[in-house]
């Protein structure tokens, strides 16, 4: 029996209507959930780039870039292991403006985190904090205490550790 693996999917593609809904229903079918998704535009111009972290078997993963790769507005997809790539995750937290200035201690926990305060009002004051999932997760716990009003975290970027080769690819396409 395979186990399951996190896995980063990074899918090339154009940037047309209907292709987030195509991607999606592939993982629908197969009854795999996302945990993480997040688009961009590539290193490439008028190149997007879509990044999916999914948990699934090895054999699972193969056959999923397959069927992505299928969709007319793909380019090209590929998977990576957590060691194969580096990653982040941003998160913004929106707390109290009270707990600033009344609990000094929550200073201490914003500086032991690496976080930083993006803007301050007299009703609340917000904290970035870039890092894994897990620190970011840590961050929303600890602040929780002190009034937390809002909380959002992005879906993971990445770049992987060795060369994507992508911009041959597509320069093979365009001599054709």
């Amino acid at each position: 029996m395979n186990t399951k693996e996190t896995y980063t999917i990074s899918i090339y593609s154009e940037n047309n209507i209907g292709l987030l809904n195509r991607i999606s229903a592939i993982f629908l079918k197969r009854h795999i959930n996302i945990e993480s998704f997040s688009t961009s535009l590539s290193e490439i111009e008028n190149v997007f780039r879509f990044i999916i972290v999914v948990n699934m078997d090895p054999d699972q993963i193969k056959k999923i870039i397959l069927q992505i790769e299928k969709q007319v507005d793909v380019i090209r997809a590929f998977y990576h292991t957590d060691d194969e790539t580096i990653f982040q995750e941003s998160a913004l937290y929106k707390v109290k403006s009270s707990s600033l200035f009344e609990e000094r201690h929550i200073q201490n926990v914003i500086k032991k985190s690496h976080a930083n305060i993006v803007t301050v009002s007299p009703e609340f004051f917000v904290i970035e904090k870039t890092g894994f999932r897990n620190e970011t997760e840590s961050l929303r716990r600890d602040l929780l205490e002190y009034g937390l009003l809002q909380f959002v975290r992005s879906g993971r970027i990445s770049v992987t550790k060795s060369k994507m080769k992508i911009s041959e690819i597509l320069n093979t396409f365009n001599k054709k």
